[in-house]
């Protein structure tokens, strides 16, 4: 179903876009999910509303950080000193808010819902790396607090091309609206 209109007040959550995660091999060229995402970050800055650049990071100790037996484990390997370091290209305003993250999900653990909630946002839209991973995770938690969603296809992508597709084709559409970054911009000035 297209996004034609946002209910407002409304919120861009961007996921994981910080050097470490941008700097993985992803399906899609990061240059245009970046530039996407910023497309979709001024927009919201230029009404006022918040900009939530998400990223995840770690103690140095790494005893903060999630271990679980899983089949699939991450990339081994001591992340750079600049992983966490939020991608540039975005930007900042002075609407946004930081939140840092310790496992997939934005949501679990830390403030966004109680900062999101206490600006009366209704609205959320998400843009960011990893499709399946983050971005999902945290829309499936959103939904379930009762947040409207939107998802920005084309300013989102992934690690696997099937992991990508079935979250965009499959879950997303289950969990909220997708639509185009350029349509979302449009939605947003409707609202």
């Amino acid at each position: 179903m297209p996004v034609d209109s946002l209910q407002l007040p409304a919120a861009l959550v961007l996921i994981d876009l910080q050097k470490g995660v941008v700097a993985l091999p992803t399906v899609h060229p990061v240059a245009g999910v970046l530039a996407r995402s910023a497309e979709l970050a001024a927009a919201f800055r230029e009404r006022g509303l918040p900009v939530v650049r998400v990223r995840v990071a770690f103690s140095p100790d790494g005893g903060d950080a999630l271990r679980t037996p899983v089949d699939a484990p991450p990339r081994g390997g001591t992340p750079g000193p600049d992983f966490s370091e939020l991608s540039p290209e975005i930007g900042d305003g002075p609407t946004d808010l930081h939140v840092v993250k310790h496992q997939w999900d934005a949501f679990h653990g830390t403030e966004l819902d109680l900062q999101l909630r206490r600006r009366g946002i209704v609205t959320v839209v998400y843009a960011g790396i990893a499709t399946s991973i983050g971005v999902e995770s945290t829309a499936r938690h959103g939904r379930e607090l009762g947040y409207t969603q939107a998802i920005a296809s084309d300013a989102v992508t992934d690690l696997v091309q099937t992991a990508h597709d079935n979250a965009l084709n499959t879950i997303f559409p289950r969990l909220a609206r997708v639509d185009t970054t350029a349509a979302i911009v449009g939605a947003l000035g409707r609202g």
